[in-house]
């Protein structure tokens, strides 16, 4: 057998973060532990892997820094598929801004549109900025645009609590939703 080459590629598929298996770990005697977790102390590699072939399972190098080294018998495509689960509920929900654009001058149906959408995102977990946009002379009729926030916002009360409530800025009333914690 010619000597170990640090930079050669892996066997079957391994890349340097992932453990060794079966005939990759070379080093002879490993720390042993069963199918169950039970210790069997320290045995050469080969009897390891006689025993792992026996139980129909792996033999995965579950610490490879130790020495010497802590080997496991188990399944070790079942072991990977758990860890990609892992890794993929680990991953969270980066909260977005959505934004829902509305005129004094919007029909009720529209109104009801424009609501059901913003509840979508509310249940999606994403935060809603309700604009009320006046032009013109709509900006002599403040209380319109109020009237239809306040609408919007009480329809939405049961996903989302008020985080900003309705406020003039400039030509445009706003006002900012959260989801509400708990669903």
């Amino acid at each position: 057998m010619p000597p170990f080459d640090r930079n050669a590629p892996r066997p079957a598929g391994g890349d340097r973060n992932s453990p060794r298996i079966n005939e990759q770990i070379r080093l002879s005697p490993i720390r042993l532990i069963g199918a169950d977790g039970e210790q069997h102390g320290i045995v050469p590699t080969a009897q390891a892997m006689d025993m792992a072939r026996e139980l129909g399972f792996d033999l995965v190098e579950v610490s490879a820094s130790e020495r010497p080294p802590v080997c496991k018998i188990m399944d070790y495509g079942k072991f990977r598929y758990e860890q990609s689960r892992k890794t993929s509920k680990a991953k969270s929900h980066q909260q977005k801004l959505k934004e829902i654009r509305v005129r004094p001058k919007t029909g009720e149906h529209d109104i009801d549109t424009k609501v059901n959408q913003a509840r979508k995102f509310l249940e999606h977990h994403d935060k809603v900025l309700v604009n009320v946009l006046f032009r013109g002379r709509e900006m002599q009729h403040i209380e319109e645009g109020r009237r239809i926030i306040l609408i919007i916002l009480e329809k939405l009360a049961d996903v989302s609590k008020i985080e900003k409530p309705a406020s003039m800025e400039g030509k445009r009333m706003t006002a900012l939703l959260a989801p509400k914690s708990g669903k």
